[in-house]
């Protein structure tokens, strides 16, 4: 069973990073931060549509910052969504500020409006971590997803990524209630394997979505992660492997009833090879992450000798035992998948 039993520390992005991140357009300024958000006036607690607690709080800032703020909220939702073209925010009003009383980062989640079709979106403001930039881009780089974030000094922005929450999704019954309860099965093995490619950590039900796509006959699945918290922190190889979460029990309960171990060892074959393949696309991208990465300090030492030791034995390779930080792990894991 993984387990995470201490609070992540939160790693400032280091100069290095950040000329990373001015590279491939993922900086902008801002005219707020992280910090001015906390300046709100007042709060209610946000409740769903059947009562219950959400946890968030809807906040308010006094008249005479009100308009200031929302005017730079869209801004920034504009450099998200459109490399800082304002001509998309005309018709946007901010609806909503929520911020969130959990979780390591307290977010913030702003609800964006379109007056001409009352269509809406989601983003989120929150403390810029290096371990969750460092999440967000390897994600970009080596998963089937893209994600749009963008950072400035201690404050990151990310987009909504639209799903159903894990948990909720598995509330269902995964067998009877689905069309294609093999093709779900089958994503998550997948899932699995690029967790712990990537080093991923803390993929239980609640930090992740779950896509649905009709195409043609059939239904397709596709289980996005939603938090970057735990990329390469903890020292347990188990907390990278969403297996290994008694969160995720029905998944796997119902890949052990519809899969062949054969299969399974397929569908991580297929996904590092995917892997593999995007590595080869973004060359350039992944070596200016890594030596960056490679030599930033994001975890405890403890966590880091844990972490080599526990992987050298499961993939059966001793070199994980040179590697000195994390980021050094996380680049021998990208080695092998190309090597092999």
């Amino acid at each position: 069973m993984a387990l995470i039993t201490k609070k992540k520390i939160l790693y400032r992005i280091n100069h290095q990073l950040r000329r990373y991140l001015k590279k491939y357009n993922r900086e902008y300024t801002m005219n707020i931060s992280y910090a001015d958000l906390l300046r709100y006036d007042n709060a209610i607690i946000l409740y769903d549509k059947n009562g219950v607690d959400t946890l968030w709080e809807s906040v308010f800032y006094s008249p005479g910052d009100q308009e200031g703020v929302y005017e730079s909220l869209k801004q920034i939702y504009a450099d998200l969504k459109t490399d800082g073209n304002k001509e998309v925010i005309k018709h946007l009003v901010i609806d909503r500020v929520d911020f969130c009383t959990y979780g390591n980062t307290h977010p913030f989640r702003i609800r964006i409006v379109n007056r001409v079709n009352d269509n809406f979106d989601y983003f989120y403001i929150k403390i810029a971590d290096a371990s969750r930039v460092y999440g967000l881009e390897l994600e970009h780089i080596l998963s089937p997803n893209r994600i749009n974030y963008v950072t400035h000094e201690n404050t990151l922005v990310e987009e909504h990524i639209a799903g159903v929450p894990g948990d909720i999704f598995l509330q269902q019954s995964l067998e009877t209630d689905l069309e294609a309860p093999i093709r779900l099965a089958k994503e998550f093995v997948k899932f699995n394997e690029r967790c712990l490619v990537q080093v991923l950590g803390d993929m239980h039900s609640a930090n992740y979505v779950v896509i649905t796509t009709p195409d043609f006959e059939e239904i397709y699945y596709r289980i996005r992660p939603i938090d970057f918290d735990q990329q390469c922190y903890e020292g347990k190889k188990s907390v990278y492997m969403p297996q290994y979460f008694k969160q995720n029990n029905s998944l796997i309960e119902l890949g052990m009833k519809l899969m062949t171990p054969e299969s399974v060892w397929q569908y991580q074959i297929e996904e590092r090879s995917m892997i593999a393949s995007r590595l080869k696309s973004e060359n350039q991208r992944v070596y200016d992450l890594m030596d960056v990465m490679s030599k930033d300090e994001i975890a405890p030492l403890e966590n880091v000798d844990q972490l080599k030791s526990e992987l050298a034995k499961h993939y059966q390779d001793d070199r994980f035992l040179a590697c000195q930080t994390m980021g050094e792990i996380v680049w021998h894991s990208l080695e092998l998948v190309m090597k092999h």
